[in-house]
């Protein structure tokens, strides 16, 4: 049975030349790296390597990039360390701006803040393709507002935030904030869709802090990066040793920080391959849009060049996604941080799409091993799973 994955934004495979760069690390290189000796050395010497190039990567300091287990565990440190680190200092209730559309880790870390510190979150409304108004951010904005947390893509959509006009706003905010005594407002975007297709450059951004894992690049499951902008407030949420500057204690993960390192490089290339990615996405789109009542969802133009999610009208995701499977198709009925909830996706909920129709979302997602070939099979069996489910379904 011929093979086709097509959810590349769920995860994607190691690159054997990332297996390789971590190889080493696991067998002979394999010293502690707060250790002194030779082999903790050699440790220290691949995590402050691989720093620098995830630092010149972004536009960043090397002190600036803080190595953790995943995007999940970075947004976590992002928001709570900002936040409690802001809270102990002032009386005042700490008040956070995001958008009704971001990943999990960013709804769920709000509303842990909401019981603990008790901060006001505003959950900005998106448009019918899930975007974020900039002046929106800028009409939040309040004496007490002291984050703002928007993601750069979306994970289920592929929509393209404008990160950019917020972070000018935020930073003509904050000039404004100074002259009124003002404490300043730190701008975050979850940056895990973006990584290897748009530029991630900080100081073009405007951001303060950014997350980032490297299982959506090739690199393994359980590495990730937070960036943290230099005088930024951060209170540590894991207590140990002084790894990472005090601020993500425990012994660094050195092969899949290695590993983690090579990704990056190969990202040199990422260029060549957005471009034809992009060329596989407008046949895939092209192609599925022919079945009749089926309709593309997320930013038509403003989307990153690997996602491309539909609603099919009259056949429920999952058994999509299943039937698909048995052809040897892996494709996602939505997040796959998300998809074991019942219950319709919230960020379909929030673009306005009915529960009934929201159910019948199906996402693909193309990456660098991706064919024409394999789009042209999917194109051949997704008609006639649709077809049989539809004459399935109840009336």
């Amino acid at each position: 049975m011929k093979k086709v994955y097509l959810d590349y934004a769920a995860t994607t495979q190691v690159d054997i030349k990332v297996f390789m760069a971590m190889k080493p690390y696991f067998l002979q290189k394999f010293g502690n790296p707060s250790e002194p000796h030779f082999l903790g050395q050699q440790a220290r010497r691949v995590v402050e390597e691989v720093r620098f190039k995830i630092a010149d990567f972004l536009g960043a300091g090397s002190d600036e990039v803080i190595f953790t287990g995943c995007a999940t565990e970075s947004i976590n440190l992002a928001h709570k360390g900002l936040v409690e680190s802001l809270n102990s200092e002032s009386k005042v209730k700490p008040h956070i701006i995001t958008s009704s559309v971001e990943h999990k880790a960013v709804l769920e870390t709000c509303r842990h803040l909401k019981n603990s510190v008790k901060a006001e979150v505003t959950y900005l409304p998106v448009d019918e393709f899930g975007r974020v108004k900039a002046e929106d951010v800028l009409n939040a904005i309040r004496p007490d507002t002291c984050l703002v947390s928007i993601m750069y893509v979306n994970n289920e959509v592929g929509t393209i935030q404008p990160i950019k006009e917020i972070g000018a706003i935020i930073k003509k905010a904050n000039k404004d904030r100074l002259n009124s005594g003002l404490s300043r407002i730190f701008f975050h975007t979850d940056a895990t869709q973006a990584i290897g297709h748009l530029d991630c450059n900080v100081d073009y951004l405007g951001v303060d802090l950014l997350s980032l894992t490297g299982h959506k690049f090739y690199a393994p499951k359980g590495v990730g990066v937070l960036y943290v902008r230099n005088e930024t407030p951060m209170q540590r949420q894991q207590d140990g040793g002084g790894q990472e500057f005090g601020i993500r204690a425990g012994t660094e993960n050195v092969p899949y920080i290695a590993g983690l390192g090579k990704a990056f490089e190969l990202l040199k290339k990422r260029k060549e391959v957005t471009s034809r990615i992009e060329i596989l996405q407008k046949k895939l789109i092209t192609g599925v849009l022919k079945i009749p009542n089926t309709r593309l969802v997320g930013h038509p133009k403003e989307r990153v060049p690997h996602i491309a999610s539909f609603i099919i009208e009259g056949a429920e995701g999952e058994s999509v996604v299943l039937y698909l499977s048995d052809k040897g198709i892996i494709a996602s009925s939505g997040s796959a941080c998300t998809s074991g909830i019942a219950g319709p996706s919230h960020v379909l909920t929030a673009m306005g799409v009915a529960p009934e129709l929201s159910h019948g979302s199906v996402r693909f997602s193309i990456g660098k091993d991706t064919k024409e070939e394999d789009i042209d099979y999917l194109l051949k069996v997704l008609p006639d799973v649709v077809t049989k489910l539809r004459r399935m379904a109840p009336r």
